[in-house]
């Protein structure tokens, strides 16, 4: 075990020194919004009663990667598959830049080539902060949890 900071543990990703999915690197990426854990322990206690919701990604196989669209995206269903019963399956023949160069409302992760990006634009849900929009490429954050 080893206590990463947000922008470590995303520059250590990006090293291929440690691995993790599409979820943890969006919430790493929400944590890059905070400098200190006591800013995060603030806004968690205010935001406690705020409410949230389920919500479960949707995978978008493209003809060079995948995209995980989320809650609020332009291309998430209207009704998702929370249970794995109706064993969706969404696909295109279209390329991940094409899909993203088509696009307006963003609420996704996109995965092509071992790199995953964080693309938002859409505003969050009680009160929750979005996740910093960055790619595995890169990480130059100031967050210091």
């Amino acid at each position: 075990l080893q206590w990463s900071s947000p922008p470590e543990a995303i520059k250590r990703f990006k090293s291929q020194e440690i691995w993790f999915p599409p979820p943890q690197f969006y919430e790493l990426c929400r944590l890059c919004n905070f400098s200190s854990l006591q800013e995060l322990h603030k806004f968690s206690c205010e935001r406690a009663l705020e409410g949230c919701e389920r919500w479960m990604p949707v995978t978008l196989t493209a003809s060079d990667g995948f995209v995980q669209l989320l809650p609020g995206d332009e291309l998430y269903p209207e009704d998702p598959d929370y249970t794995g019963e109706k064993k969706m399956i969404m696909s295109t023949d279209k390329k991940v830049d094409d899909l993203m160069k088509e696009g307006r409302v963003f609420h996704r992760i996109v995965i092509k080539n071992k790199s995953l990006a964080v693309y938002v634009n859409i505003e969050a849900k009680y009160k929750h902060v979005n996740p910093l929009m960055m790619n595995s490429d890169c990480s130059d954050y100031s967050s210091k949890l």
